[in-house]
């Protein structure tokens, strides 16, 4: 069965209508965008058999990302392997650090000198840490930033969103969410040692300021991704008062969303979080959740490889950052 302009649309993660003008030559889509549609409409067989491209060179591409039960790194992660197995040329070998710990973290990256030719990572902005990463490129191994950057490390690029102006879109959408007059706000983030998560929150205090300088963020609970502790926190937060919106940064959005349904009869509260999961999609559903401001974890492991592969065979490639997108029960995707 041939393979169909939606299938292609969701794979480079742009629209079919995007997909549409590349396959018809029409104006108005990007260089790079129109590379990647023609580049996964050639390997999903569109325009008919593949010939063998098997190369005798193989790169060893490593990625470490934190253990746990993050529901979006686990699905980077599965993503991931099926993009570098779509390439004759990667092999692709994923390490998982557990907690929020350094420690570990620059240990890992230690180990893999002399045994890689890349790495692509979700780092801490930690002295260590960068350090290690300096050390890892002085040793001759290209090192790549995914989701959370660093910038004062020697790399060859970012993969991910911008956090920041994802921070600011969703104090945007809660500011439009609740009635004008003053407002309660809690926010959740799983680490301030992700550069990512800081700039998150940066982002989405800078628009409250700006715009709505009536809504008030009553506290701030650091959960390092924990579903559990993310449950006690909402419940610490609606036991002390009455909040009016949530906005969570990083993970832990099943027991915010727990606590959220426990006490519904209570109150509304808009709820506002990121990446689009399973999880997330029922939340989205069942109306706990207002938005998701989502990335798309298929591309960022789509451009973190071709970033890598690329900079080791000596050629250098334009950063392609994922879109934002903003989920709402209405316009949840197919899976």
């Amino acid at each position: 069965m041939r393979t169909t302009v939606s299938e292609i649309a969701r794979e480079a993660g742009v629209s079919p209508a995007t997909v549409d003008r590349v396959l018809n030559e029409r104006e108005g889509v990007r260089p790079r965008t129109r590379e990647i549609v023609m580049q996964i409409a050639r390997r999903l067989g569109y325009f008919g058999p593949q010939e063998d491209t098997t190369t005798d060179t193989q790169l060893r591409l490593d990625f470490v990302l934190p253990a746990g039960s993050n529901s979006f790194v686990r699905t980077l992660k599965k993503y991931l392997l099926e993009e570098s197995r779509g390439r004759a040329d990667v092999t692709a070998n994923i390490h998982e650090i557990e907690g929020f710990d350094p420690d570990r973290l620059s240990a890992k990256l230690t180990d893999l000198r002399g045994h890689t030719d890349a790495v692509g990572l979700i780092a801490l902005d930690h002295p260590q840490v960068r350090e290690a990463i300096n050390d890892l490129t002085k040793s001759g191994v290209r090192v790549g930033t995914l989701v959370s950057d660093i910038r004062s490390v020697d790399k060859i690029g970012y993969v991910g969103v911008d956090n920041r102006a994802a921070g600011r879109l969703a104090g945007f959408l809660l500011g439009r969410f609740l009635p004008r007059g003053p407002h309660n706000i809690a926010v959740f983030i799983g680490s301030l040692a992700y550069r990512g998560h800081e700039e998150r929150e940066m982002g989405f205090r800078s628009i409250l300021s700006e715009e709505f300088p009536e809504m008030r963020i009553i506290g701030t609970a650091e959960v390092s991704d924990d579903r559990d502790l993310a449950y006690s926190e909402t419940m610490r937060f609606l036991d002390q008062g009455n909040i009016s919106g949530i906005y969570n940064i990083g993970s832990g959005n099943q027991g915010i969303a727990q606590a959220l349904r426990e006490t519904r009869g209570k109150r509304k509260i808009a709820f506002i979080g990121h990446d689009l999961t399973d999880a997330t999609r029922l939340m989205l559903l069942d109306r706990t959740m207002d938005a998701v401001i989502d990335q798309n974890p298929r591309v960022e492991a789509r451009e973190i490889i071709r970033l890598l592969a690329s900079s080791v065979k000596g050629s250098t490639e334009p950063e392609f950052l994922p879109r934002l997108q903003v989920v709402f029960r209405e316009n949840i995707p197919a899976n």
